[in-house]
């Protein structure tokens, strides 16, 4: 697939909650918000959106709900990742039939496969889909990086889109495109390393920032794909402070406080994440209120 998924921002949209229930409705005022801002593509039910305890029937729900009400107006990338690999392509298809224009699929956590493993679990699912998929590396919570070498593979299965690169190491940027199929993407998984690893090839972000303040991230974003790094780095020393506020407990915990701070009542985080810390609440509340 030769067309690009997307460029700029993808927003990582947190899952709202009322009660023990998925709240929908305030799930559709979250994504009016972002097309609003001009953020032209969403990640549902991701790290964010807190994928480990969402039923596969709320996350469906979620999916059909959201690309119903966004119609052409916005990309909706739908989180599908699964350390079964039956369960990943079985599930990343229901997603494709529930309207998905793209998947985000994490690297299987816990098992730790080989490279070889890696590659027949994407193969399975890029097999079963005929939409793009997004390689998605984030260690830190799977407990594996997966290698530059596995990412110039998969890249030359034509529904593989790109990586979501969340290992925090920007040099796997560049190596990540170097003998990749032409048009394969990196994405940055990571709102303060943005505008370095554009300078390096990547397209974008799928971004945390962007739930709360969605015009301030795309301004940064779009300035460093213009070219304009000088722009971009004020821009990013401006939320800077923001990001590191966003970091002060596990995501997606200090993102749900900050967006009820800024006067959308996601709700809590499912166990076993817990509500914010009283800290954490009033370092955020110096950049949001």
């Amino acid at each position: 697939m030769e067309n690009i998924l997307f460029r700029g921002v993808c927003t990582a949209l947190v899952t709202p909650f009322l009660g023990d229930k998925v709240n929908f409705p305030l799930a559709e005022i979250l994504a009016k918000r972002q097309i609003d801002a001009g953020i032209s593509a969403l990640v549902l039910a991701g790290t964010t959106g807190e994928a480990p305890t969402l039923e596969d029937d709320e996350k469906l729900e979620l999916f059909e709900r959201c690309k119903r009400y966004a119609g052409a107006d916005c990309k909706i990338i739908c989180g599908t990742g699964s350390n079964c690999t039956a369960h990943a392509a079985a599930f990343s298809l229901a997603a494709q039939e529930a309207g998905a224009d793209g998947l985000l699929v994490v690297s299987p956590y816990y098992n730790k496969a080989t490279a070889e493993g890696l590659i027949a679990h994407y193969m399975t699912v890029a097999h079963c889909v005929n939409i793009p998929i997004i390689v998605y590396n984030v260690p830190g919570r799977t407990g594996q990086d997966i290698p530059v070498d596995v990412y110039r593979r998969l890249s030359y299965l034509p529904n593989i889109a790109g990586v979501k690169e969340a290992a925090k190491d920007v040099t796997k940027v560049s190596a990540a495109l170097e003998g990749a199929r032409p048009g394969f993407c990196v994405w940055s998984g990571c709102d303060e390393l943005a505008v370095a690893e554009i300078a390096l090839g990547a397209q974008g972000v799928i971004s945390v920032l962007s739930n709360v303040l969605p015009r301030e991230t795309a301004a940064m974003v779009n300035a460093a794909l213009d070219g304009d790094f000088d722009t971009a780095a004020h821009l990013q020393r401006k939320l800077q402070p923001v990001m590191d506020a966003l970091c002060a407990e596990v995501n997606p915990i200090p993102i749900k406080a900050a967006m009820g701070l800024a006067g959308y009542d996601c709700g809590p985080c499912r166990l076993p994440l817990t509500k914010a810390k009283a800290s954490t609440v009033e370092l955020l509340k110096e950049y949001i209120l």
